[in-house]
């Protein structure tokens, strides 16, 4: 019988079988959770972009590289209620890379790092025959008592977004189609992490569950639901899918609704909490100027993760994005 190939697991029952083998309790969530000092705890976040897996060195700017690089591990600190304060970055360089490009790319790095007032403390290079490289670590506080996990979320909570979904994925795909600019591109090419929204809705309280939207709704959903212990429902018809996603998904002959369901990289917030505290957590949010939209239920994990379409008929929700499924970038 031939060995078992990392391709015939595919990316979350990989993450799941390692996960066994480590036995850490720090493992599930968006970041480890670590002891700190006083009243704070660390946060730690590592998260390598791959040249033509994760970012497109020959369409974006290397300013792009960079910003992007560090902003989707800023992501992961937001989405557990805290604040980065330090990041790292290790290269892997082909020999023949512009040094003036790399430079570059720094300069996005650290645009980015003053964006949300971290340090970019130091770092690694070594050199590789494949594709570039960019692995950056985060590290953050957050008050013990404030964290957001993925595992709290109960039936008869409801389940809301951050922002609109879909405007990464099509953003992406205007980009490969020879779009340079515009707010779309700029979703996939500099994402903006969550940063002050997930410090908002931590200081309620009131957050039961909580991620990033990083492989898609469809693949965070299911990750929120497993590591809670439950299933869900997402409403089709109440997802927020900006009018310009609309548009530009007409042109490209694409599904929109497959756009924020399955797109990814969107680095929104999904969140799971109490009917009740619908209004407290969406007035958390008024000052960031970020809308809180309801998109579906908790449900008993029986119930599985589905999606009710807007017809009012019920399917199962699909994943997103997986690292070894059998096709390119999405």
């Amino acid at each position: 019988m031939p060995p078992e190939r990392i391709a015939d697991l595919g990316e979350f029952p990989l993450l799941a079988r390692l996960r066994r083998r480590l036995g850490s309790a720090y493992l599930g969530d968006d970041a480890a959770v670590l002891p700190g000092t006083g009243d704070r705890a660390v946060l730690a976040t590592v998260d390598a972009q791959v040249d033509g897996i994760h970012f497109l060195r020959d369409l974006m700017t290397p300013e792009q590289v960079g910003r992007r690089a560090l902003a989707v591990n800023v992501s992961d600190i937001a989405a557990m209620g805290g604040r980065p304060t330090f990041a790292l970055a290790s290269l892997l360089l082909p020999a023949a890379l512009e040094v003036s490009w790399l430079e570059r790319m720094y300069d996005g790095l650290l645009a980015e790092a003053g964006r949300w007032g971290l340090d970019l403390a130091g770092g690694n290079i070594s050199s590789t025959p494949g594709p570039l490289v960019i692995d950056v670590t985060v590290l953050g506080e957050v008050e013990p008592a404030r964290v957001l996990r993925r595992c709290g979320a109960r039936p008869g909570d409801l389940l809301f977004v951050t922002g609109s979904l879909g405007r990464a994925a099509a953003g992406l795909r205007l980009l490969r189609g020879g779009t340079r600019a515009g707010p779309l591109v700029e979703a996939y090419c500099t994402p903006t992490p969550r940063v002050r929204e997930g410090l908002a809705l931590a200081a309620t309280g009131r957050v039961r569950a909580a991620l990033d939207i990083s492989d898609g709704l469809g693949s965070d959903a299911h990750r929120m639901a497993e590591e809670s212990g439950v299933g869900a429902v997402v409403d089709a018809a109440r997802l927020p899918i900006a009018g310009a996603v609309r548009e530009a998904a007409e042109r490209l002959g694409e599904d929109p609704l497959s756009l924020a369901l399955f797109g990814g990289e969107d680095y929104e917030l999904l969140l799971a909490a109490a009917p009740a505290d619908a209004e407290a957590l969406t007035a958390a949010l008024v000052p960031t100027g970020t809308p809180l939209t309801a998109i579906g239920a908790v449900r008993p994990a029986a119930a599985g993760v589905s999606v009710r379409m807007p017809d009012g008929s019920e399917r199962p929700l699909a994943g997103g994005w997986d690292h070894f499924a059998p096709r390119g970038m999405p």
